[in-house]
């Protein structure tokens, strides 16, 4: 994602270049991954394979003999979808009890020549699972890419935050994230947040964080929803930012050692994204939400 190599906007380079278009990356998985539907497993499996497209993160495929096939219903032939890569996709529909999540699972009819692997497994679209666990922790958002970082420290250096000219934050001590494609992330402890934050009930879920709740701040007679947030209950890989706030920095100005940083681009720069009162999990991909009926309905 972001300025990762798959990303919208990757940073390195290939020498020589690599085309991005007709270009994936298909390799094992072999950590156990588990899918529950209400109260079902539908996927238990240490023989995965991850998909890596540009502009989308990796993505899952399970063999069907790990898959419970028995719960899953073809699609129509006519709802089928094809993949400028990979081929035709055919879908189904998955049924557990009186529930039916159409569009949950999906696989491609027949891949191209070097993608043979992904034939004949399945991947379940993530918010059709109740439930997915890694091993015996809950995953969250997306699958977790064994290639991403998130390296979280402290640091000495000073930082400043400030909104229409106005500090809102400095620190000495703040923590900062690096992560894989990312912008660097500021984390201030709440006595060097110098403005007041007002809670709003919009969040957003990291698979490498955790849940994250926001902050809206007023500078002068301007109000800055959802400017900052915080992990209340980080994953360990964000362990040492907990309760600490963090500043959009597409949206205020960020000082390092007095250097003024470039607003970075990207989706969180736009105005409105993170306007209104709650995202549920993001993942790049087709439009996918499962439309959960029961068969009585």
């Amino acid at each position: 994602m972001g300025t990762g190599l798959f990303g919208h906007r990757p940073a390195g380079v290939f020498a020589p270049e690599l085309p991005r278009r007709g270009f994936v990356l298909i390799e094992p998985f072999p950590r156990r991954m588990r899918a529950i539907v209400d109260g079902v497993t539908v996927v238990d499996s240490v023989r995965g394979q991850l998909l890596y497209e540009p502009g989308r993160l990796a993505r899952a495929f399970f063999p069907r003999d790990d898959v419970r096939m028995d719960l899953l219903e073809p699609t129509d032939a006519g709802e089928r979808t094809a993949s400028e890569i990979l081929g035709e996709r055919e879908g189904w529909t998955l049924r557990v009890g009186g529930l039916v999540i159409e569009r949950a699972a999906f696989g491609y009819v027949s891949p191209p020549p070097g993608a043979e692997r992904l034939r004949g497994l399945v991947a379940l679209y993530w918010r059709a699972v109740d439930e997915w666990y890694e091993e015996n922790e809950r995953a969250i958002a997306h699958v977790r890419d064994p290639y991403h970082r998130v390296d979280a420290l402290p640091s000495s250096r000073h930082v400043r935050v400030s909104l229409d000219g106005v500090t809102i934050a400095e620190s000495r001590r703040a923590m900062v994230i690096y992560e894989t494609g990312l912008p660097n992330r500021w984390y201030f402890p709440r006595e060097d947040v110098l403005v007041a934050l007002t809670p709003t009930d919009f969040t957003s879920r990291c698979a490498y964080k955790g849940q994250a709740n926001y902050w809206s701040a007023r500078v002068g007679d301007a109000e800055h929803a959802n400017i900052a947030w915080t992990y209340q209950e980080p994953r360990r890989d964000a362990a040492l930012v907990r309760g600490l706030v963090a500043f959009f920095n597409e949206r205020s100005d960020l000082d390092v050692d007095g250097v003024r940083e470039v607003r970075p681009g990207g989706p969180w720069g736009r105005p409105g994204l993170v306007a209104g009162s709650h995202i549920r999990e993001r993942s790049l991909g087709p439009a996918r939400v499962p439309v959960r009926s029961t068969v009585d309905s």
